[in-house]
C-alpha cells in the first residue's frame, strides 16, 4: 500500500512538472516590432562590444532617404534579466568568459521568441563573433519580426478575391487598405495615414521585360516608371510616379513564394511635382505563366519616420502567393 502511494505521489509530481514546463514553453512573448533586448554587462555595453552591437543592429535601413536603424535596442545587465523582461520576442545575450560561439535559439523563455547568445573569453572574441555572424543574426531577428507582423495583420484581412481572379495572386493585407484602381490587370491599393498614404501596386509583365545580369535594375526601373506614368498620376498636370534619378536603387536576389525574385529598394518621386519617398519592389519569376509578377509598396509621409511603414509593406508583400 505504501509503495502504491509513493508511485501515485511520483506520478502527480511528474505530471505537475510537465505542466509547469508546458506553461513556460507556451508563455506569450511581447515587445514592440523591431525592438531588441540586449542582455550584457554595463561595461560591455559602454565599450567596444556595445559599439559593435550598435553598428551592426542599428545600421541604417536600406532605401530610406533619412537614416533610421534596423532595430531599436534596450540594454539591461544579466542580473535584471528575469520575469517579464524574459518575455521579449527578440533577445541578444552577451556572455563573456565562455568559449567563442554564437547560438540562435527559439522559444527559450516565451513563444514566439528568438534568443541569440554570443560568447567569448575576451572582448575581441565577442566582437569577432558579432561581425562574423552579423548577416545570420539580422536575418534571424528580421524573420521573427516579419512573422509577428504578419500574425498581427492576419486578424483583419482585406478580401483579395479580385487580385486572385485576375492575376492569380493572393496577399494578406489588412482592411485598412482600399482599392484605389483596378484595370488592365493593374491593382493600386492605398491606406491613408495622418501624414500621407501607404500604397501598393500589383501587376504583371512578360519574362522578357526583365533581363538577368547588369541590366536587371535598369529594366526594373524602366518597367516601374512606365507603369507609374500610365496608371499613377501626380497632383499636377503631366506629373506621375517614377524612380528618383539621383538615388541608385539597392537590388538583390531572393526567394518569394518558393520562386526566384528580385528585391529592389530605393526612392520614388513624382515627376514635375515635389513628392517623394521610399519604395520596395519584388519581381517574382513565374515561369509557368511566362511572366514576372510585380508587387510593390511605397510610402508618402513627409517629415516623419518611415521605417515601420516600410516594414509593414515588406511583411505584406512577403505573404504573396501565386496560384
Amino acid at each position: 500500500m505504501k509503495s502504491t502511494f509513493l508511485i501515485l505521489i511520483s506520478l502527480i509530481f511528474c505530471f505537475s512538472c510537465q505542466d509547469e514546463d508546458a506553461k513556460r514553453i507556451v508563455s506569450s512573448s511581447s515587445g514592440n516590432i523591431n525592438s531588441i533586448v540586449v542582455v550584457a554587462d554595463n561595461l560591455l555595453w559602454e565599450n567596444n562590444v556595445g559599439e559593435t552591437i550598435r553598428r551592426v543592429l542599428a545600421a541604417p535601413v536600406e532605401g530610406l532617404s533619412v537614416e533610421e536603424p534596423l532595430f531599436a535596442m534596450k540594454q539591461m545587465p544579466p542580473e535584471v534579466f528575469e520575469g517579464f523582461a524574459r518575455k521579449n520576442r527578440t533577445v541578444l545575450k552577451i556572455e563573456k568568459g565562455k568559449e567563442a560561439n554564437t547560438q540562435i535559439a527559439q522559444d527559450s523563455y516565451a513563444r514566439p521568441q528568438i534568443v541569440v547568445v554570443i560568447s567569448g573569453k575576451t572582448n575581441e572574441e565577442i566582437i569577432e563573433q558579432i561581425e562574423m555572424n552579423a548577416a545570420k543574426i539580422i536575418d534571424a531577428f528580421n524573420k521573427q519580426e516579419i512573422t509577428e507582423k504578419q500574425r498581427r495583420i492576419s486578424k483583419s484581412l482585406f478580401n483579395d478575391k479580385d487580385l486572385e481572379k485576375d492575376l492569380g495572386v493572393s496577399m494578406n493585407f489588412p482592411t485598412a487598405y482600399r482599392m484605389a484602381k483596378a484595370e488592365d490587370n493593374f491593382f493600386w491599393l492605398r491606406r491613408d495615414i495622418k501624414t500621407g498614404t501607404i500604397d501598393m501596386m500589383v501587376y504583371e509583365v512578360p519574362l522578357s521585360a526583365i533581363r538577368s545580369g547588369d541590366s536587371t535594375v535598369v529594366d526594373i526601373v524602366r518597367v516601374r516608371d512606365s507603369v507609374g506614368k500610365k496608371y499613377i498620376e501626380g497632383p499636377l498636370e503631366g506629373s506621375y510616379l517614377a524612380t528618383e534619378d539621383a538615388f541608385t536603387p539597392f537590388i538583390s536576389k531572393t526567394i518569394l513564394d518558393n520562386k526566384p525574385a528580385y528585391e529592389t529598394k530605393g526612392l520614388w518621386d513624382v515627376k514635375n511635382a515635389f513628392m517623394s519617398g521610399p519604395f520596395i519592389n519584388y519581381a517574382i519569376e513565374d515561369k509557368i505563366n511566362n511572366r514576372y509578377v510585380i508587387i510593390e509598396g511605397y510610402v508618402f509621409a513627409p517629415s516623419v519616420e518611415k521605417r515601420d511603414y516600410m516594414f509593414e509593406l515588406e511583411s505584406i508583400l512577403k505573404s504573396a502567393s501565386i496560384k
